[in-house]
């Protein structure tokens, strides 16, 4: 690299966030980006060490236990290097290689890339994530994002079903090769989960609009509040379709199909007072703020002002909620995790992901956390309003959960959030294009093709709930092998 002594000379810069009492006022952005002067010197603590795991996502395939590095093999090193050298056209460039959505990946990754960094094994590792983030920042400063349209067309029709980011990915792919894309939303609005789960204060979302005024100049045709199906679902907060499309017609007009619908089968709780009002899954909750936050009349959306919340699950969704009946003005907010707490050490060797205690901005901006406690049942009023819940303890013997006697209490709580995560993609856009299913519930889809061959899976969908960066990853790879069917 240019700077031999950076890793030893330079500290990680770290990002500035807004004070929590003023970011919770509001539903924006409030991470800072890099100045040119910290990217400098951010940049320059990357090592030029023999090999480079920060990019090596190749090594762990789908449904691998593990995750080496970065799942789209960004180029870490190299775009490091050039800013440096303050040559941002250019890492531009080398990002979008690899990655077609940084300003995605640079807010919402949880940074794989940096759990791998040499520099990590006995330092804080180089800042990848916040470089990435500036990058993309300069080049739509600089007007450098454009269109790139195709120079020759193939003609070939391609419908893309789902329009998160292995959908979006995909179709961008696809476009730039020459072929005739169209992407089909059940929502009134492109995105998917970006648009629709992930809160504004993580990712705004004009983010998202620029990429599609991109896309559509490349040529792909959105299609929004259509669903693809033999039967009209019922309308949630994630579905907001008024229009159905049976697969058979699509299979009519499209010379191959690609499904990047995600998991969207969430996991429920069981229980007895499940039925109560004031239980609710987190994707009933989290969609109808960013709707609210778009400008959408919401009739009897889910509030927790002035409530006692308990958010069940300690994942990312579970965060989402935290942050989100913050800003809404919950008294109190309380999450708890049936599995223990992790240490606040990590003890997984490098360059894996380690296992240790993370708390995101939204636990930082209030909310008290338990571990190792198992939800036995709700109760309500007579009004079948949700009053309270009863838990207990439990401790874990040879990975066998055992309730401790004596250990049970209650939390009080107007609203509970089930954040448990997704277990497989929805089953009637399954049955409807009768494909074979893998033992988890997702489609069966070997180097992306189902068992019908003109159908293609990506995502979620193909290799269960994930991550952003495997998505676009996902939907890279997808392309090529769809690309290679058509031709």
């Amino acid at each position: 690299m240019s700077k031999i002594r950076g890793f030893l000379d330079q500290n990680l810069i770290k990002l500035d966030y807004t004070a929590a009492a003023e970011r919770l006022k509001h539903h924006c952005e409030f991470a800072s980006i890099l100045s040119l002067e910290q990217a400098h010197l951010q940049s320059s603590r990357c090592m030029d060490c023999g090999i480079p795991f920060c990019h090596n996502g190749a090594l762990s395939g789908a449904g691998a236990p593990k995750s080496v590095g970065c799942p789209v093999n960004n180029l870490i090193p190299d775009w490091n290097n050039l800013v440096y050298q303050a040559d941002y056209k250019q890492a531009l460039e080398v990002l979008h290689s690899t990655n077609n959505f940084p300003e995605f990946t640079g807010r919402i990754c949880p940074a794989p890339c940096e759990a791998a960094c040499t520099l990590g094994i006995n330092a804080e590792a180089v800042g990848i994530k916040s470089i990435e983030n500036f990058i993309i920042e300069q080049g739509f400063i600089n007007n450098w994002v454009i269109p790139k349209i195709a120079k020759y067309k193939t003609n070939k029709k391609i419908a893309v079903v789902g329009s998160g980011p292995a959908g979006l990915a995909t179709a961008q792919q696809l476009a730039r090769m020459g072929h005739s894309v169209t992407v089909f939303e059940k929502n009134d609005r492109i995105g998917g989960l970006l648009r629709y789960g992930i809160p504004d204060f993580k990712l705004e979302k004009y983010h998202i609009d620029k990429r599609i005024t991109q896309m559509q100049a490349e040529g792909v045709i959105f299609q929004v509040s259509t669903f693809i199906g033999d039967e009209f679902p019922k309308k949630t907060a994630n579905n907001t379709a008024l229009k159905i499309i049976s697969p058979k017609q699509l299979d009519a007009d499209f010379e191959a199909i690609i499904l990047a619908g995600g998991a969207e089968l969430a996991r429920d709780l069981p229980i007895a007072g499940r039925d109560l009002k004031g239980v609710y899954l987190a994707m009933d909750f989290l969609p109808q703020q960013n709707k609210i936050n778009a400008g959408d009349k919401i009739k009897a959306s889910i509030n927790a002002k002035a409530k006692h919340v308990l958010v069940i699950g300690g994942g990312d969704t579970g965060s989402d909620c935290v942050g989100t009946s913050n800003r809404q003005g919950a008294v109190q907010v309380v999450q708890i995790e049936l599995m223990p707490c992790p240490p606040e050490e990590a003890r997984q060797a490098w360059p894996y992901w380690p296992l240790k205690l993370r708390s995101s901005s939204s636990h930082e901006e209030g909310c008290e956390r338990d571990w190792s406690i198992i939800t036995k049942r709700f109760e309500g009023n007579k009004k079948g309003v949700l009053e309270k819940v009863i838990a207990a303890r439990v401790e874990w013997i040879d990975g066998k959960m055992c309730e401790l006697a004596g250990s049970e209490f209650e939390i009080k709580a107007d609203l509970v959030f089930l954040a448990l995560g997704f277990v497989a993609p929805t089953p009637d856009i399954l049955a409807a294009f009768a494909l074979k299913q893998d033992e988890r519930g997702n489609i069966e889809a070997q180097h992306y093709q189902s068992s019908n061959p003109k159908v293609f899976s990506a995502g979620d969908m193909r290799r269960g709930q994930s991550l952003v960066v495997w998505a676009i990853r996902e939907g890279r790879e997808c392309a090529l092998r769809v690309d290679a069917y058509l031709r």
